[in-house]
């Protein structure tokens, strides 16, 4: 007999669970229309993935009831494979429900429990201790959800229960190379135990989370049979004989299901990322600071392509050390993007600090004192024009920066999102070089002059830091990887230079703790991964 499956692969909004409800119920008389039997959605869908503390409000686990009992109501003629958090006498569960003619006719609890990197499941959710085996159509259709497939055993007990096929609901965010990670490890999972499995992931951004959608079908000889795009909702429908082998699938919504790798996933995480912070957090739009350096020329770029050009405004706020070239660079790269303009000097704003700073300085010589005062006047203007005007101050700090703290507190680190956090140096410039391919916005002498903070004459980032060619290697090996100074210094790097780079980040904790939310793309990003003392001894 057979069945055709849809894969609803949803961008959903933490919190909302009337709004997701009703995208579920869309999505399942869309399912219907185009023929398929079955429809599933992504972990947690009812509630959007994490709600973290929202969790322990019984107010929002009420909601999901009577969301959960909309559902059984308004869908008819199709099956729903559908996530929610359930409370019971035993605690709070992650379930993988299944409902079928307005009835809840199989539940599943997650088994495995992430509580490493962004995950904190264990302090909400209690794990499920069985296999859930369910027959449609003649065949028998197993559940799991999200790291229940990392984890070999609950695959096993699904097989050993009568599966043939193994559906895995999955909000599973993105860091770079993650879509080929993942279906290596489930064509491993579908091998090992003769499952056709199939793998139903969240999109969209949720704070410094963005969850790539990159849903597939993996035979039991662990071949990929169909896959949805990255980055965007997608419905992915797919065949399964008598037998449940799938026989091809077919994905609508977009105009490819090719793989994206490398540089362009992670732009496209960039984009989806700041377009969901800002559109779901309800702003008018962006605003932020142009420079004429690189790091602010790719923020405006995401800035564009995330929210449009008539949505974005960009600030020049020049000092007596800005060079005509930065002012330049920063006007042709906003004609290029149709972006409006303010230019605002900061001179007089310095000069009036200074001003009345003088008798608390007297007898002192200047020194990055006076360069965070001209961050801070900066800040200053850029906070007045996103408040005046409902725009979030997007901020264009690099990881590589906020590591060592090369950022001035209530200065250019203010702000209320920081689109390129995550991203160290070397790979802002391959991010910007990346997005010229597709269209020149950025002029090529912001990618070929030396990087500097202009706040003091003739300078730039190497005079106080290492190349970051070096810099940035350190950082990922001491930073992602855990690695100490021997280790670091094994790998060829100098020790003083290993020593002064570590120091940086130690000391340097509070900065982070207080600067905004920005995309996670690393196996480690400062903020949910990285929690480490402020005070420490260590």
């Amino acid at each position: 007999m057979g069945c055709r499956i849809q894969i609803a692969q949803l961008n959903l909004r933490v919190g909302d669970v009337a709004g997701n409800a009703g995208r579920v119920i869309a999505a399942a008389h869309q399912a219907r229309a185009a023929g398929a039997d079955l429809v599933v959605f992504p972990e947690l869908a009812l509630t959007g993935y994490p709600p973290e503390d929202l969790l322990l409000r019984p107010e929002l686990i009420a909601r999901v009831a009577s969301a959960l009992a909309r559902v059984c109501a308004e869908v008819r003629g199709i099956t729903l494979v559908l996530g929610y958090p359930r409370a019971t006498a035993a605690g709070l569960f992650n379930m993988a429900g299944v409902i079928r003619d307005g009835a809840l006719v199989a539940e599943y609890a997650k088994q495995e429990l992430p509580n490493y990197s962004v995950f904190d499941e264990k302090r909400y959710f209690q794990p499920g201790r069985a296999a859930v085996v369910f027959e449609h159509r003649g065949l028998r259709l197993g559940l799991s959800v999200c790291e229940d497939i990392w984890q070999d055993g609950p695959t096993a007990a699904a097989a050993a229960a009568g599966a043939q096929v193994l559906i895995n609901l999955n909000a599973s965010p993105f860091h770079a190379g993650k879509r080929a990670e993942r279906e290596g490890l489930v064509a491993r999972r579908a091998l090992d135990h003769g499952l056709t499995i199939l793998y139903a992931n969240l999109v969209g951004g949720q704070d410094e989370l963005v969850f790539d959608g990159a849903s597939f079908v993996v035979d039991r000889d662990g071949r990929v049979q169909a896959r949805a795009a990255q980055f965007q909702e997608q419905a992915l429908l797919v065949d399964l004989d008598d037998d449940g082998r799938p026989s091809g699938g077919t994905a609508t919504g977009v105009t490819s299901g090719a793989d994206t790798q490398d540089e362009a996933a992670i732009y496209q995480a960039l984009v989806l990322g700041v377009t969901d912070y800002v559109r779901k957090n309800g702003f008018s739009g962006a605003v932020l600071g142009l420079s004429g350096g690189v790091d602010s020329a790719l923020t405006l770029a995401i800035a564009v392509d995330a929210l449009g050009a008539d949505q974005v405004e960009a600030v020049l706020m020049p000092s007596r050390y800005t060079a005509d070239m930065s002012n330049e660079d920063a006007l042709e790269q906003a004609r290029r993007l149709g972006v409006r303009t303010h230019t605002i000097p900061i001179a007089p704003a310095f000069d009036s600090f200074l001003a009345m700073l003088e008798p608390a300085f007297a007898g002192r010589a200047p020194d990055v004192t006076e360069e965070n005062i001209q961050a801070r006047c900066r800040g200053v203007i850029l906070m007045a024009l996103s408040n005046k005007q409902g725009r979030i101050l997007l901020t264009t700090g690099n990881k590589s920066e906020m590591a060592v703290g090369y950022a001035t507190l209530y200065g250019d680190m203010a702000g209320g999102f920081a689109p390129i956090k995550d991203c160290p140096k070397t790979l802002v410039y391959r991010l910007a070089r990346y997005r010229n391919g597709l269209d020149p916005s950025i002029p090529e002498r912001v990618l070929t002059r030396a990087p500097s903070a202009e706040l003091r004459p003739d300078q730039t980032d190497q005079d106080s830091l290492p190349p970051y060619e070096i810099l940035d290697p350190i950082l990922r090996l001491y930073i992602e990887e855990d690695q100490g100074v021997d280790a670091i210094c094994a790998q060829g790097f100098d020790e003083a230079v290993v020593r002064k780079v570590t120091r940086l980040v130690d000391r340097n904790e509070y900065k982070r703790r207080q600067a905004p939310p920005g995309v996670r793309i690393s196996q480690r990003a400062f903020g949910r991964d990285r929690r480490y003392p402020i005070t420490s001894g260590f």
